[in-house]
């Protein structure tokens, strides 16, 4: 087993791995919106946050020996099922052709005040 505990300038900022990696299985913690150069919250729209969710996990999946294309499961974490659809466009844009099992869980507040939460499950070869 392997923990990845930093990715440029994401780190786990508790009892916690970014990534952990077994037997050719990566599970990737919950990803905020934070810019990967300085490591600060990055505040936005729906759409920015997710999108900046998104290639936080691309770029720890990628540390983890993986790439976006291999993820096999996603769950998001969203504070309201109204932002739904202008959350799916935006992981449709990302994704293009790749279908990756996903859930998405309306929920309250999340941590920090951001607008999404985004975890994968990812293999390599």
């Amino acid at each position: 087993m392997k923990s990845l505990f930093e990715v440029g300038n994401l780190k786990s900022n508790g009892h916690y791995a970014l990534a952990t990696v077994h037997q050719g299985t990566v599970y990737v913690s919950g990803q905020f919106s934070f810019d990967p150069e300085t490591g600060e919250k990055k505040f936005g729209t729906i759409e920015e946050e997710t999108l900046q969710a998104l290639k936080n996990v691309e770029a720890i999946v990628a540390a983890a020996g993986s790439r976006k294309e291999q993820i096999l499961r996603m769950t998001l974490y969203i504070p309201d099922v109204v932002l739904w659809d202008r959350v799916n466009k935006v992981y449709e844009q990302f994704f293009g052709s790749h279908k990756p099992a996903r859930t998405v869980v309306p929920t309250k507040d999340l941590h920090f005040g951001f607008k999404i939460e985004i975890e994968a499950i990812a293999y390599t070869e």
